[in-house]
């Protein structure tokens, strides 16, 4: 059976990667409806695939050709966006990381997704990609305790992000809704680190609660200039880093995962955002340097992510309600707890970040 998909969001993600996406698994899905905010790009963007268009998301979710909704609009929209969705009976979400801001929001989704049975999946391309897979296998049958866990993002300017930490509200603290963001004021500084986080962070954190499934603390966040953060945190005897930047002029993206055991080092380097070029690349030093390079694979996360809703909708598979709950509330009180370290609170996380 093909699904017809509905689009909200005319972005880059839309157009780069999910109809791309689309477009292999065309026994499976098409897109049937694309809709924007105002901005008139979804109209260019459905003629290249015979879809239809529309501004705002009523006229999508009344579509009764949409059976399936894709959520790729900035994150402060997912949460109601989903709700909208379940409201207007729609069998199937794949909703961008992240599915809510706050754990009220993320509590209030997942619980209407169980109860109206909807299935939903949430576009965490890496942890779905089958080289995060192949590295979790190896770190529970090695055997060697996990000592340190490190994720560094260099990136390219995204103009999101740049919009992201300049409209800041009045939540934020003193200094708050100032279009150029006071990096000395630690309120201000605080909040942006934890919009980045959860936005950009968020891409590797259910990877990283496969690992430590709780953290206990923050023990330092700073953010870094011109757009980034780093904050080092710790979770039993896990050390945990995580830092991210963004250089105009820095050299080629670079995003992995590096988990230190007892026995060896495993890393997990995964090709730059907007690009469809195979799984991430694994390789494990073990003792005396001994290097092991697993093969890639040709499917990526952005395929294996659309592929697992396929098998929600068609093979009967359950969706891990709990699980897709667990995770947005791991990043949300990380999120939390690094903007606590920025401004001087207790980043003590209560009842750790689970």
């Amino acid at each position: 059976m093909v699904h017809g998909v509905g689009l909200i969001g005319a972005g880059p993600g839309v157009a780069a990667l999910h109809l791309p996406t689309l477009a292999r698994l065309a026994t499976d899905f098409r897109p049937v409806h694309i809709a924007d905010s105002g901005s008139g790009r979804a109209q260019e963007i459905a003629a290249r695939v015979g879809a239809r268009s529309s501004s705002g998301s009523a006229d999508l979710l009344a579509d009764p050709d949409v059976t399936v909704v894709a959520i790729c609009s900035p994150p402060d929209r997912h949460a109601q966006q989903v709700l909208d969705a379940v409201a207007a009976g729609v069998g199937a979400i794949m909703c961008e990381k992240p599915i809510a801001l706050t754990e009220d929001d993320a509590r209030r989704v997942v619980e209407a997704c169980r109860v109206a049975g909807t299935s939903l999946i949430v576009g965490t391309n890496h942890l779905f990609d089958p080289a995060w897979g192949r590295a979790k296998h190896h770190l529970s049958a090695s055997g060697g305790p996990v000592r340190s866990v490190n994720i560094s993002l260099a990136l390219p300017p995204n103009g999101r992000y740049h919009e992201l930490v300049s409209e800041l509200d009045a939540s934020a603290g003193p200094g708050g809704g100032r279009p150029a963001p006071d990096w000395s004021n630690p309120h201000v500084a605080g909040a942006i680190v934890r919009q980045l986080v959860i936005g950009l962070g968020v891409h590797d954190l259910p990877a990283l609660r496969d690992i430590v499934p709780m953290i206990d603390r923050v023990v330092y966040a700073r953010p870094l200039s011109p757009i980034g953060y780093v904050l080092g945190a710790v979770a039993g005897d896990v050390a945990v880093q995580l830092s991210a930047v963004m250089l105009p002029d820095g050299a080629d993206a670079l995003w992995r995962i590096t988990v230190i055991t007892e026995l060896d080092r495993v890393e997990v380097e995964f090709p730059p955002a907007f690009v469809h070029d195979g799984s991430a690349r694994v390789r494990v030093w073990g003792p005396n340097e001994h290097l092991t390079e697993y093969p890639r694979e040709r499917n990526d996360g952005y395929l294996e992510e659309w592929l697992a809703l396929a098998a929600l909708l068609d093979g009967g598979e359950p969706v891990e309600y709990d699980s897709i709950l667990d995770d947005a509330i791991f990043a949300i009180r990380l999120a939390d707890a690094a903007r606590d370290a920025v401004t001087g609170a207790d980043a003590l996380i209560g009842g750790g970040v689970r």
